[in-house]
């Protein structure tokens, strides 16, 4: 695990190849955990590929937050009972979610990851019985050090996510260009692209990305088409200040 009164700079993904990407940056975030879950002996294998003090945060797997009908689950290699599609997703604690949580922690384990996101859809709304469900998933799982970071998506209400998160140790995942974290140390910013996917992120987006994490613990994790070019500016930059009298 890292220092967390640290600023951690990197990408959402090895935006190259892993021996080039450990020369670069001292974290990385995980995708491909999201999507399909790979088997533990590859987290042991990047873990013993990093270099000391690399630091993993990773996606938790889609099965636990998202539901079937999702998109992303054309990305899922592994088959799953069509007659129990009702049973996956939007944390229900139900067998299927609660295996596919027991993998992803093991996962974890093996990778020595520090932080586990959970990003929810955009269809995951703030009612009663989501809530529940989150509260019941949050309430059992077995944290183990790991740090647990909430991407809600859609509109949910800012009281909620902010009980949310501080009655379940949540920390608020945004990404502060679109919206303000309210919960939670350190910060954790997934940064998708003002304008979309597409976007590269100017000096001045950097200097006020900066102003935002001054003085603040804050993991800082390009999500954009040009992430790497844009992670390295964004250290430069922060060298430059630091630099400064």
């Amino acid at each position: 695990m890292g220092d967390p009164q640290e600023l951690k700079i990197g990408c959402c993904g090895f935006a190259v190849s892993q021996k080039q990407y450990f020369k670069l940056f001292s974290v990385v975030e995980v995708q491909s955990t999201f999507y399909q879950l790979p088997e533990v002996r590859t987290a042991e294998k990047w873990r013993l590929n990093a270099p000391p003090g690399f630091e993993f945060a990773m996606k938790a797997w889609q099965l636990i937050t998202h539901e079937p009908w999702s998109p992303t689950y054309r990305r899922l290699k592994e088959r799953i009972d069509q007659t129990k599609h009702a049973q996956y997703g939007r944390f229900q604690t139900t067998p299927q979610v609660l295996d596919a949580w027991n993998r992803t922690f093991l996962f974890a384990q093996a990778l020595g990851a520090s932080v586990i996101v959970f990003q929810c859809p955009a269809s995951f709304r703030p009612s009663k019985e989501n809530v529940n469900h989150m509260e019941e998933f949050f309430g059992r799982a077995d944290r183990a050090g790991f740090r647990f970071a909430w991407e809600p998506r859609g509109e949910w209400p800012e009281d909620l996510v902010f009980r949310l998160c501080e009655d379940l140790d949540l920390i608020h995942c945004v990404d502060p260009f679109k919206k303000r974290t309210l919960y939670g140390e350190p910060q954790y910013f997934r940064l998708h692209g003002v304008m979309g996917y597409d976007y590269s992120y100017t000096d001045e987006d950097l200097v006020s990305l900066s102003a935002w994490v001054k003085g603040k613990p804050s993991y800082v994790l390009f999500n954009n088409n040009t992430m790497k070019e844009d992670a390295i500016k964004f250290m430069k930059l922060k060298e430059c200040l630091h630099a400064l009298p």
